[in-house]
């Protein structure tokens, strides 16, 4: 019997030890870990308009909603875990001239960048374009 510290250990002893920079793979983990917050205030401004609104389908379209936002926070939360897994760490720093600037930390790299919001918001539409795809996937396979 194994605890589940020495359970993942075991598992990893054969994972090569990634030191110093990020894999692009991780790269693409770092911005992806940028964009969940700006997905979940989307949404959840989004629900919040819905609830003031007189549309006849209100009560469909915010469980749908609600849907996407815990599929969006679940995968969230999955990301964080993964990048403390990997020993990498995200930091909000500033926003300058529609650009937010972060900086990371990669097992002892440090580094800065910066994304401006017109590809952000670009980002944030292809993920939830993803998203409702899903939710539109699991309507159809739920009515067959």
């Amino acid at each position: 019997m194994l605890l589940t510290e020495h359970k993942e250990q075991f598992e990893s002893r054969d994972q090569p030890k990634l030191s110093g920079r990020p894999t692009p793979e991780e790269y693409v983990m770092i911005r992806d870990f940028v964009i969940y917050p700006q997905l979940v205030k989307m949404v959840q401004k989004s629900m919040d308009d819905m609830g003031f609104s007189h549309v006849a389908l209100k009560g469909v379209i915010l469980r749908c909603l609600e849907h996407i936002m815990f599929n969006i926070s679940d995968d969230f939360f999955k990301h964080k875990k993964e990048l403390k897994n990997r020993n990498i760490k995200v930091v909000e720093e500033e926003t300058n001239d529609d650009i937010l600037y972060y900086r990371f930390y990669c097992r002892g790299y440090e580094e800065r960048f910066g994304i401006v919001r017109e590809a952000l918001r670009t980002e944030i539409r292809l993920k939830l374009t993803n998203y409702t795809n899903a939710l539109g996937q699991q309507f159809k396979s739920n009515k067959g």
